[in-house]
């Protein structure tokens, strides 16, 4: 079986589920499923469990057009985990991550059915 040398985990430095590159075995007892991790964009190296700590970033996107949707709009604001429907794309999604630009303004990352992985927008003034 091949090694996996990149999975995506939870970065407690970034608060958001990250790529991360994985750097080696932790020792000891008790360690059986831990190992090193480093970000791959914070570069911070933490220790992360691979049964525990690794996130699946693709949501269940079935049935989503059924469900209680938002319309996207960049002015509002949304939640981790709420459904929006892009207008324009025509497209139906689930909220993964939001995060800060570096200019200051809000971003969320969305799952789409159609489009994939979008980031987003939010609460423009």
């Amino acid at each position: 079986m091949a090694r996996v040398k990149n999975v995506e985990a939870f970065c407690s430095v970034c608060n958001i589920t990250r790529k991360m590159e994985l750097a080696g075995e932790v020792t000891g007892s008790g360690y059986e499923n831990k190992r090193w991790a480093k970000c791959k964009k914070c570069k911070q190296t933490m220790i992360i469990d691979l049964k525990e700590d690794i996130k699946e970033m693709k949501p269940s996107l079935e049935g989503i057009e059924n469900e209680e949707c938002t319309i996207y709009s960049p002015k509002k604001s949304f939640n981790v985990g709420e459904s929006i429907y892009h207008e324009n794309w025509d497209d139906f999604g689930k909220v993964v991550a939001k995060e800060t630009m570096s200019n200051g303004r809000s971003s969320i990352a969305v799952e789409f059915q159609k489009s994939g992985h979008k980031k987003l927008i939010e609460s423009l003034n």
